[in-house]
């Protein structure tokens, strides 16, 4: 884990709806914390020892607080657990600088954001961003009822087209590629972020309709398996350190970048969050993450180190 990191104070926490807390976030200092841009997140370092990566909603002009929203997951591995049961106002921790793996194309001539839940978060900050810049767009906000819904009266005081469906209301779920398919026009971006099951379908429907232009944030990870020329022996060089290590299928790339003590940042370790995004100078890495867009993945430029491998018998990290 890196050193770098910012001390804040827990300023407020807020019920937003069943299950959802916001979480108010300011320097301990009372000084300006690091600018961001909308769509960011930022890794928090819990008070049980884990780090968990969450979106921030808040008006990205805003430089005295970052705010969060967070669900507690049933399924929790003890992330959301923490942020609902161990936070208390007043208290200290740790925070990342904001990065962005979410970005917001604010030069389309529309915007089509689609929330799932508590995937509003990262959607609430890029609609008051739009707002700011007089840009069009709109939202769909899909929830299970409206009490699992939060920051309704953030999204209707935007004063944009937003469509609201509840589950319970409409007695099941949306039928997202009509709606999508309602929504095309010229140099229009979709943005989406939510539930799994949402999402693959967003992405299915978008390539369907011929969508170029669609975007995906994810909250929990994709497994993607090793493909057929994962190199299950290779030679890693760290070029800055000098170091060289040697992965077997008994030692993952990042578990022996962590024996090496290499300067990578870690938080997910799922390959979702992007904070162990490193630069790739040689060698072809065999990606598994679900942060990196095709392009992205194709140019070989960069790789998460903490789920991928690689395709050729020698890989050299800028580390």
């Amino acid at each position: 884990m890196a050193s770098n990191t910012l001390q804040v104070f827990v300023h407020t926490l807020r019920y937003e709806a069943d299950g959802i807390i916001s979480i108010d976030l300011r320097a301990t200092d009372r000084q300006d914390l690091p600018a961001f841009e909308a769509g960011s997140h930022i890794d928090c370092h819990l008070p049980n020892g884990l780090v968990r990566s969450y979106s921030l909603l808040n008006d990205c002009s805003e430089r005295h607080r970052y705010v969060l929203g967070v669900l507690k997951d049933a399924k929790s591995r003890g992330g959301s657990k923490a942020m609902h049961e161990q936070l208390r106002v007043g208290m200290r921790l740790d925070i990342s600088a904001p990065r962005n793996n979410f970005a917001l194309h604010e030069e389309a001539a529309h915007s089509v954001l689609v929330a799932g839940g508590i995937g509003i978060t990262p959607l609430l900050c890029m609609a008051k961003r739009l707002r700011s810049l007089g840009k069009s767009f709109e939202v769909l906000y899909f929830a299970r009822s409206r009490a699992h819904a939060a920051f309704i009266e953030d999204i209707e005081a935007l004063g944009a087209k937003v469509h609201f469906h509840f589950d319970d209301a409409q007695g099941g779920p949306p039928d997202l590629k009509a709606l999508l398919a309602a929504r095309h026009a010229a140099n229009t971006h979709y943005y989406a972020c939510g539930p799994a099951v949402m999402l693959d379908a967003f992405e299915a429907h978008c390539q369907s309709l011929g969508y170029a232009n669609a975007h995906i944030e994810r909250f929990a990870a994709v497994e993607v398996a090793a493909s057929s020329a994962a190199q299950q022996r290779y030679t890693v060089e760290l070029k800055r350190s000098g170091k060289v290590i040697e992965i077997t299928p008994e030692l993952s790339l990042l578990a022996a970048l962590q024996q090496a003590k290499a300067d990578v940042m870690t938080s997910c370790e799922e390959g979702i969050c992007g904070s162990c995004e490193t630069r790739v100078l040689e060698g072809v890495p065999d990606h598994r993450d679900s942060v990196l867009s095709p392009a992205e993945q194709a140019s070989n430029r960069v790789m998460m180190v903490c789920v991928s491998g690689c395709q050729s018998a020698r890989l050299v990290l800028d580390l």
